[in-house]
């Protein structure tokens, strides 16, 4: 394969699980902003420090204000990380590999592309349609999600559109998990109520599941099971490193060379770490340190797999 076309179907699908985990976190954010009396510190901080480059006094000017979020989150081109933006990224990666793709595959990409630029989407994020809105975005992401499993072929092209998917969603997890538990300073022992754990819960998709999985109060802990190690849980940190060491291997396999097994080790030191981290050990100082460790060797890693595998410089 190319290292071009292999470096637009990792970006393609990067970019396809950049929008969704925003459309998730935006719908969460969006539902508990409607229940302030459930939970009074929820606004929208969260999302902007995430999905936006926007200054912390920008931040807290937006911070109470849904129509603004919404408009710079979702169709604001100025955001170079807003769906819009994103979208138009994910569209021109597909446009250029229609040969390698499948013809159900562009047609979602392109009628999420259509939706999110059309003319009346703004004036109908400051209506009270905002919510159908997002669900119909939120339809399509999980259309293409649905596509994308059930069309594409088991070949190069799929091990690295799900290295870009996987890579996408870890960092996301990671920066979604993080963001909840530097808002209470990291002190696991001071127990928060489940209550104040539905943005990250909902965020995520799973908090149908931890309702049901863990029965004890001690609610700090549980969620970081969950979100970090928690393999029964498709968008855990452990998850989605199992899948991407899955997939690498793969690619390594159908490419030998010294560096591509260096590369695996590399990526299997990391895999390790959080596989067989003691959540018991972690407390305020060596919490923020996995978070940060598991980050920056995720990008590293991100990034010499563009040099082996894109011909990146």
């Amino acid at each position: 394969m190319l290292s071009r076309i292999a470096d637009s179907l990792f970006w393609m699908n990067r970019y396809m699980e950049r929008a969704d985990g925003m459309l998730r976190s935006i719908k969460a954010c969006y539902i508990l902003s409607l229940d302030k009396n459930t939970d009074d510190l929820q606004n929208w901080l969260p999302v902007l420090e995430i999905f936006t480059a926007a200054d912390q006094q920008q931040m807290q000017l937006l911070a109470n204000d849904t129509d603004a979020v919404l408009q710079q989150l979702i169709v604001d081109m100025r955001n170079a990380n807003s769906l819009k933006s994103i979208l138009i990224k994910a569209r021109e990666n597909a446009r250029g590999i229609q040969d390698h793709i499948t013809k159900e595959m562009w047609e979602q990409v392109n009628q999420m592309y259509h939706m999110v630029n059309h003319a009346a989407l703004p004036q109908r994020l400051q209506s009270y349609g905002t919510l159908e809105v997002i669900d119909n975005l939120m339809r399509y992401s999980l259309l293409y999600t649905g596509v994308v499993d059930n069309t594409m072929a088991r070949g190069m092209g799929w091990h690295f559109m799900n290295l870009g998917k996987y890579i996408e969603r870890c960092l996301q997890t990671i920066e979604i998990t993080e963001n909840q538990y530097q808002m209470m300073d990291y002190r696991l022992k001071h127990n928060r109520d489940i209550m104040q754990w539905r943005y990250l819960l909902l965020s995520l998709g799973g908090y149908e599941l931890h309702l049901k999985r863990y029965r004890t109060a001690n609610y700090n802990q549980n969620v970081l099971h969950q979100a970090v190690i928690n393999q029964d849980f498709p968008r855990s940190i452990l998850y989605s490193l199992s899948r991407l060491d899955k997939h690498l291997c793969d690619v390594v396999q159908e490419n030998p060379s010294a560096e591509n097994k260096a590369l695996a080790r590399s990526f299997g030191r990391l895999y390790s770490h959080v596989k067989y981290i003691e959540l018991d050990s972690l407390d305020e100082a060596t919490l923020k340190t996995f978070f940060a460790t598991v980050r920056s060797e995720l990008l590293e890693f991100s990034a010499r797999l563009g040099q082996c595998f894109f011909s990146y410089a």
